[in-house]
């Protein structure tokens, strides 16, 4: 019986000598989770200032507010007298452990963050990189970007390599260059075709004329003089232009009458005659 009460007094002493450990520790839960709110509040005014994308603004506060309340959690814990190494320890292996285990994953939320953090490209916007993905930008996640091609297709591109390659934004430009060639015979006059291809595309609205268009000499070819004919053509109008002037250009040398050959190869027959 003195063995229990001896017990007993013991748990009793040391709970009343714990009592202000634990007035401590909810003082501290109490100002820490204001402090944690207040925190929260800055971060979400300075991210709607710099107008971060939403899915973007949603999550940084989302993860910065576990982050706050598990270091809150961690001080109130070592406040009150709990050992918070061994719990810390579980933290950290977990943490380890899932991040191996989804580290293609990781990558590409990283990438996902890069991208909605700096914009490299925006939703609408027409992309292209050196992996082939190509079209308009139509959604941005935190793992994939979803765009459509030109065909009308639907692409998945993982974030992770879509950030760390060469992108190529072309709705950040006003206007692009088209550059193509347009073969003409040996025996026509140079001077005349360049002429006729200037007039002929002076009559399209959509070709720019500063910068101004160039037709040059670029290969004496097997069969013709070939002309490169560089032009530049605003961005909205671009892919219908493209396939117009070369249509005008070649109705232009039709009515000049200046030949565009086709590949040709010239036989010479030798006769041995005997007698």
């Amino acid at each position: 019986m003195e063995m229990l009460w001896n017990g007993l007094e013991q748990m009793l002493d040391s709970m009343w000598h714990a009592i202000p450990k634990i007035i401590l520790g909810l003082v501290i839960l109490g100002v820490g989770s204001y402090l944690v709110k207040l925190v929260l509040k800055v971060i979400r005014r300075r991210l709607e200032k710099r107008d971060v994308e939403l899915s973007l603004r949603g999550f940084l506060l989302s993860v910065v507010k576990a982050t706050l309340y598990i270091i809150l959690l961690i001080v109130v814990a070592a406040t009150m007298g709990f050992q918070v190494a061994g719990i810390a320890t579980i933290f950290a292996s977990a943490g380890l452990a899932i991040g191996l285990a989804l580290q293609g994953s990781l990558s590409n939320f990283a990438g996902g963050v890069l991208v909605l953090l700096f914009k490299p490209f925006k939703v609408g916007d027409y992309i292209s990189n050196p992996s082939g993905t190509e079209g308009t930008v139509e959604r941005i996640d935190l793992l994939y970007t979803t765009l459509t091609g030109p065909t009308g297709l639907k692409i998945f591109s993982p974030n992770g390599p879509l950030a760390n390659s060469v992108i190529t934004n072309y709705s950040e430009i006003t206007s692009r260059r088209h550059d193509f060639v347009v073969g003409i015979g040996y025996n026509e006059n140079i001077k005349e075709a360049q002429n006729v291809i200037f007039a002929a595309l002076a009559k399209h609205k959509a070709v720019l004329q500063s910068p101004e268009p160039i037709v040059f000499v670029s290969n004496l070819g097997d069969s013709s003089v070939d002309l490169n004919v560089r032009t530049w053509i605003g961005k909205a109008d671009y892919w219908n232009t493209v396939f117009e002037i070369q249509q005008i250009i070649k109705v232009a040398l039709d009515e000049a009458n200046i030949e565009i050959p086709f590949p040709q190869r010239d036989l010479h027959i030798v006769s041995d005659k005997t007698k």
